[in-house]
């Protein structure tokens, strides 16, 4: 059951998928991202949305005056993406880039990253790598915003850490505690919380974690 899904799974998603169908595909941005920019917690800057999908958000970001560079593993998601930011008239870079490779793809730093609900792809083993990546395209002092699922939540069928979804994917589903010690060694933690989110069909639960880069 402990299969990490790789690249030609995930862009079969964005290719057999109708992108309105894709489960995590939301085109309005979520208001815990909105609150951000609109408290002035992050201020328009030199922005990576890691793992962007279709790149809603990262659109949304670069509306608003942010320089935005989003990534994603799937081929066929970053074409997607791209197509959006055409039609919607909206400058922005997308590239094809794997989060827990060594990211030769990105040659340049960031003031603010983030990841909205990708981090349960990956599993913990596999986290560290993740998180130095993280560290090292960011500028110093630059923030780091990181949603995932939370262990409280019910969805896939309860209370254990890896559940399978419809798609057949396998997802870990985290604790404040879990991140708090995989992102202390890097990062000073602003905010730790467990927030409610809106799905396409129902609410869940999510850690949020706001950090600023040691």
């Amino acid at each position: 059951m402990r299969k990490v899904m790789n690249h030609d799974e995930m862009d079969e998603i964005y290719r057999k998928i109708p992108i309105e169908k894709v489960p995590w595909n939301i085109e309005t941005p979520p208001n815990a991202l909105v609150e951000l920019s609109e408290s002035g917690k992050v201020k328009p800057c030199k922005t990576i949305d890691l793992g962007c999908g279709a790149g809603n958000y990262s659109l949304y970001l670069a509306s608003i005056g942010f320089d935005v560079t989003g990534v994603d593993i799937s081929l066929s998601a970053v074409k997607i993406a791209k197509e959006n930011a055409k039609k919607k008239g909206v400058r922005s870079c997308f590239l094809v880039a794997d989060v827990l490779g060594d990211l030769n793809e990105i040659n340049e730093t960031f003031d603010f990253a983030y990841d909205w609900e990708m981090l349960h792809h990956i599993f913990p083993e596999n986290r560290k790598k993740y998180v130095e990546n993280v560290y090292r395209i960011l500028n110093p002092k630059g923030k780091y915003l990181s949603v995932c699922f939370s262990e409280k939540d019910s969805q896939f069928g309860g209370s254990g850490k890896y559940r399978e979804t419809q798609l057949g994917t396998i997802l870990y589903f985290s604790s404040e505690d879990e991140l708090k010690d995989l992102f202390n060694p890097y990062f000073n933690i602003k905010e730790l919380k467990t927030i409610r989110i809106s799905g396409k069909s129902t609410d869940h639960f999510a850690i949020y974690a706001f950090m600023e880069r040691r």
